[in-house]
């Protein structure tokens, strides 16, 4: 769980995406941000919340919105994600953990009775002058867009 709060300043990251372009928060500037970290490409939880995210893309773009996607999936993985669900936003393929770590996402989960370490599904919205602005720690995978919206009325 992290230790981030409303009101902090987002950690500041510069890396590669999916298609080795550079991508930072300075980047998107003036610009709402949609940060989403996830488990693992192509499982059913994180296509749903992808996926979701893709439908509603263009409304998320007219309401000032910009997509990110953090996982540490590998870029052949996260291509491969994006193609066959022709996801419209950057995936960052986090192998060595950098961003989850600045945004304290990995820590302790269950699943089918094992404990494991690995990523806290977290979305957090930045906003326009790099703040973050809320945090979704329980994310509703189908209706995730639904979610961050209803959260802004």
């Amino acid at each position: 769980m992290t230790k981030l709060k409303v009101g902090d300043n987002a950690p500041e990251f510069c890396v590669f995406d999916n298609l080795g372009k550079e991508i930072s928060l300075s980047n998107y500037k003036g610009k709402k941000i949609i940060l989403y970290f996830y488990p693992k490409d192509s499982t059913p939880g994180c296509t749903a919340e992808a996926c979701n995210l893709k439908e509603n893309y263009s409304e998320l773009l007219k309401k000032g919105f910009a997509v990110i996607g953090v996982s540490a999936d590998s870029s052949v993985s996260h291509n491969k994600f994006i193609e066959k669900y022709s996801l419209p936003f950057p995936l960052i393929p986090d192998v060595d953990k950098l961003v989850i770590g600045l945004y304290d996402i990995w820590g302790p989960k269950k699943f089918m009775g094992k404990s494991y370490d690995g990523i806290n599904r977290t979305t957090f919205v930045i906003d326009e002058s790099g703040k973050i602005e809320k945090i979704f720690t329980k994310v509703e995978t189908k209706t995730h867009t639904e979610q961050i919206l209803k959260s802004f009325e």
